[in-house]
């Protein structure tokens, strides 16, 4: 297996980086879609997604269970890429803003299950894995308790991910940096 957590940005070019990879492997394509359109931007940000890539790619939508989903369709001649992780996390996150102050995410029990299961199944799957995350954590402190909590869960969430995958990069304006690997 070959694991690649592939973090930046908004708009630093981590998916298009991604899609570069998966397009050289030369290997079947599987996109993992996580994101829900809940409003008209972002059905319009998944409809721009599914229009640039390849006509021969296969998409899955999985908002939740993504281990479930990377059990099912990794494969020894098969790419995956997952775009987002922070995107299936703000899923998971859903009913944190009635979890009492400093409470940690851990109190969801989805949230813990789901997370759980996906960094029990990285090590262990077939073929290349391509994750993108945004990196959250190099702006400003959010306002809010629910913005925090986010931003920490992300953190967390990026950190155990790169532990436990063989190789890391780092995509700004669209260049990547290999942080581990």
């Amino acid at each position: 297996m070959t694991c690649e957590l592939i973090l930046g940005g908004a708009r630093s070019g981590k998916s298009r980086h991604a899609e570069q990879i998966a397009l050289a492997s030369g290997l079947a394509v599987t996109v993992i879609a996580t994101a829900e359109a809940g409003d008209d931007e972002m059905s319009e940000r998944i409809r721009r997604h599914r229009a640039d890539r390849p006509a021969g790619w296969r998409t899955v939508e999985e908002p939740l269970a993504l281990a479930d989903a990377l059990r099912r369709e990794a494969a020894a001649e098969r790419c995956l890429i997952v775009d987002c992780l922070t995107l299936w996390l703000t899923n998971l996150l859903a009913g944190a803003e009635l979890l009492p102050p400093a409470a940690s995410a851990d109190a969801l029990p989805r949230f813990r299950s789901e997370r759980d299961d996906l960094l029990a199944v990285l090590p262990q799957l077939p073929g290349r894995v391509l994750l993108v995350a945004n990196e959250v954590g190099l702006g400003l402190v959010p306002e809010t308790p629910l913005g925090r909590l986010f931003r920490d869960e992300a953190g967390r969430l990026n950190q155990a991910v790169a532990a436990c995958v063989p190789r890391v990069s780092f995509v700004a304006a669209g260049l990547p940096l290999v942080l581990k690997g």
